[in-house]
């Protein structure tokens, strides 16, 4: 029976590493969970009936980018974008705070107006303020909605990163006005802070006085050492509400979520296993693979044998490697969809390792595994 209202469970802790329940009208998400990336509304070169059979539980869309195409219009008419894209569980949207980061020469920030940005597809002036950003996630009905934020490139600057946690404390304030009262939904805030503790520390006390339901941290994966977002993470992780949520926006490789795992998260998103798969690059259990590379010319194994979704445990890895020296787009779509399977497939490890409280073993093992 599905819920009512969007609620959060901590099923047990192996130190810092949290096994959980996201609740939601649209179905549970175990936790940590790991959320493929579907843009515009597709995760790239996967039909939609294939990511459900890979366990995933919730996907991730894009607010900036559903707003230029198709755009709230269209989405209205079909209700969201579950019935748009044919996909019935969880959505959780970015609020286009990362676009204003990777558009930056597209866009400039006004505290009072918000992101005004100058579209990349016909150069139309669009005016994403923290409330426009609500509104048209609600016209894509996500089940988890995220506030407007600035999240700033990486650097050192204390002013620069003083100043987007002025305008993302601002623009939580709108957000959560705009999203008003609804249970069966959840608005999350994110917290920036780059590099330093005490800015880190000093958004996160902001966003709890707001209250949200759960809790995210931005400003990470933008280009630092793996090193230095695993020590800002164990410094103030703590500092979240323990009963809420966790989320580690963009976050990554295998090993990034291991370890941000390891520091207490509980959600994670990203377009590295499609990215990858379109490049020829297969995670796998015996580590990451070049699928280009000559020595699988005459490798008759497949990439996993207990994935049969479409069949792919009866391609070789012979025939991935003809593929994608033939430059066939059937390569991605194949090596894409192995990936996000291995990835659902290590995050159902992670989450039975919390709960066996064998999870230290399983990060010794693997931390370094795909290097």
């Amino acid at each position: 029976m599905l819920n009512a209202q969007f609620s959060f469970e901590l099923k047990a802790q192996d130190d810092k590493a949290r096994l959980g329940k996201i609740l939601t009208p649209k179905g549970d998400i175990e936790t940590p969970a790991f959320m493929p990336v579907g843009t515009q509304g597709t995760v790239k070169g996967i039909f939609t009936d294939d990511i459900k059979k890979t366990n995933t539980q919730i996907i991730l869309g894009n607010t900036y980018h559903l707003l230029l195409r198709p755009g709230t219009e269209i989405l209205g008419k079909f209700g969201g974008l579950h019935k748009f894209m044919n996909w019935d569980k969880p959505i959780l949207t970015d609020s286009g705070g990362y676009q204003i980061m990777s558009l930056s020469k597209l866009n400039k920030i006004d505290i009072k107006i918000g992101a005004i940005f100058k579209s990349h597809l016909d150069g139309k002036k669009i005016i994403l303020s923290p409330e426009k950003s609500i509104q048209v996630q609600k016209k894509i009905n996500s089940d988890i909605i995220m506030v407007l934020d600035e999240c700033p490139k990486l650097t050192k600057d204390k002013k620069i990163i003083s100043g987007a946690i002025k305008v993302s404390t601002e623009w939580a304030k709108r957000s959560k006005i705009e999203f008003g009262n609804n249970k069966s939904k959840a608005l999350f805030g994110i917290a920036q802070g780059g590099l330093y503790k005490d800015l880190r520390i000093e958004s996160i006390n902001k966003l709890i006085e707001i209250g949200f339901d759960g809790y995210a941290m931005g400003g990470l994966a933008v280009g630092e050492k793996q090193s230095d977002m695993f020590e800002i993470l164990s410094e103030t992780t703590d500092f979240l509400p323990k009963e809420k949520p966790r989320y580690l926006m963009g976050v990554g490789t295998p090993a990034d979520i291991l370890g941000a795992v390891n520091e207490g998260i509980d959600m994670f998103d990203c377009v590295m296993p499609t990215r990858s798969g379109r490049t020829g690059l297969a995670f796998t259990w015996q580590g990451k693979l070049n699928l280009k590379n000559s020595k699988y010319q005459n490798d008759k194994s497949p990439l996993d044998e207990g994935c049969d979704i479409r069949d792919l445990n009866k391609y070789s890895k012979s025939y991935l490697n003809h593929l994608i020296r033939s430059d066939e787009m059937l390569a991605s779509m194949l090596i894409s969809l192995n990936n996000i399977y291995f990835y659902q497939q290590f995050m159902r490890e992670i989450r039975n390792n919390i709960k066996n409280g064998t999870f230290k073993n399983f990060y010794k093992k693997y931390i370094k595994f795909f290097d």
